[in-house]
């Protein structure tokens, strides 16, 4: 490693003007249950790797979100924050004015699918190998043809069409996809993303997502869901899935008859979630905050936790207190734990479990620390998200072990 490049200063820095005109406020509309901009966010600062992680923005409300997710605020300029003004031009405003950074790792918040090690390669680049310059590319498998107009004859620009390769028998190419420019101080000042000894990280295709129109959304939500980043979570193989029960398996209301009696209403599909964890050996328990009303001598959670063949406690005002002693009667680490809930009285299980989630329409500042947001709300099918989400969890990470399991040589 160079002395002298391990001593510099590293800023992440991600552009988030507020005059988007594709979709308006994109950077933060909420893409699979978070703020777009929140995805970057968290890789960055989860990454490590940088002295300072910057958003640069000329919007009030960008600067709140980008903020309550970690990063420092830049507000940019007028002038840079123009429909015509390029990045570049951004990134020379924020070196201005901060004379102290040596290199930039500027990150597009329209890709959502970064993980960790998609910025700790670039920055092993520069530190370790000398590189100036770091940018982002995705290797494709596309012919193209010279575009022509009228009458005009088109010709192959990286084929030969007698010899038609397959897929399987050629690399492809490397496109760069925008995710990320990494560069020293000065290639920037001067105008320049990519200069002196030039280098790519290719990041795989299902990490490369990009958000420009309203086209693009629903398929980055469902690219996110599978493929995003949730943070600093490691499961050692969910054992416990605890929800929480108004507000969650409920929707947060109490319906009354023409008599006066109340009820409930639970989300079949929420059952089916439950019921797949259950399969896979998975025990799921419920945490209520009030007693709920009376349906004979039991309650309706009651009825509803032994429909489930779930454990059920009512009136619990220490939920924190009642989930450890439920993960240490069954020796488990916090990784092997998973908790829903949505609101304040759930967030420290949230914050401590393995996976913590939250409804889609959970209180702000739950469904800000939580690892995985609902599309759904409570009551109306983000619990089988939620499940959904566990189990797909549990599917990478036994992947991942039967992989470093072939690369020892284990059977």
């Amino acid at each position: 490693m160079s002395e002298d490049r391990e001593k510099k200063h590293f800023a992440a820095l991600v552009l988030a003007r507020g005059g988007s005109k594709g979709i308006p406020l994109k950077n933060i509309k909420s893409l699979a249950g978070l703020p777009l901009i929140a995805w970057s966010l968290r890789a960055l600062i989860d990454s490590g790797e940088f002295d300072s992680v910057w958003v640069s923005t000329d919007h009030d409300e960008i600067e709140a979100i980008s903020q309550e997710w970690g990063a420092q605020v830049f507000r940019r300029s007028a002038e840079t924050a123009r429909d015509k003004s390029t990045s570049i031009e951004a990134v020379i405003e924020f070196l201005k004015f901060h004379p102290e950074v040596d290199f930039v790792g500027q990150v597009q918040c329209t890709s959502p699918c970064l993980h960790p090690f998609h910025v700790a390669g670039p920055c092993r680049m520069i530190r370790n190998e000398g590189y100036d310059s770091v940018f982002a590319v995705t290797r494709r498998h596309g012919f193209r043809w010279q575009e022509v107009h009228g009458g005009e004859v088109t010709i192959p620009l990286n084929l030969d069409p007698k010899n038609r390769p397959r897929r399987q028998d050629w690399d492809g190419e490397l496109i760069e996809n925008g995710s990320f420019y990494f560069a020293k101080r000065e290639l920037l000042l001067n105008g320049l993303f990519q200069g002196g000894k030039v280098g790519y990280f290719e990041m795989q295709a299902e990490y490369s997502v990009d958000i420009d129109t309203d086209i693009d959304w629903p398929i980055a939500e469902q690219r996110v869901l599978k493929f995003g980043y949730f943070g600093k979570v490691k499961p050692q193989g969910i054992k416990l899935v605890v929800l929480g029960a108004d507000g969650v398996l409920t929707d947060n209301q109490v319906h009354l008859t023409s008599t006066g009696e109340e009820f409930r209403s639970f989300n079949n599909s929420d059952t089916i979630g439950i019921q797949q964890l259950q399969n896979r050996g998975v025990i799921v328990k419920i945490i209520a905050d009030d007693i709920g009303e009376l349906d004979g001598d039991s309650s309706i959670l009651q009825n509803h936790a032994k429909r489930l063949n779930a454990d059920i406690v009512l009136g619990c005002k220490d939920k924190m207190s009642q989930l450890d002693a439920w993960r240490k009667e069954m020796e488990l680490e916090w990784t092997q734990v998973a908790f829903i809930g949505n609101d304040l009285p759930d967030m420290n299980c949230i914050k401590l479990a393995g996976i913590g989630g939250a409804p889609g329409d959970a209180h702000h500042d739950v469904r800000t620390i939580a690892n995985f947001v609902c599309k759904q709300p409570g009551g109306r099918g983000a619990v089988r998200e939620f499940c959904d989400h566990v189990i797909l969890v549990m599917e990478k990470a036994k992947s991942a072990i039967e992989q470093e399991r072939k690369k020892s040589g284990q059977s």
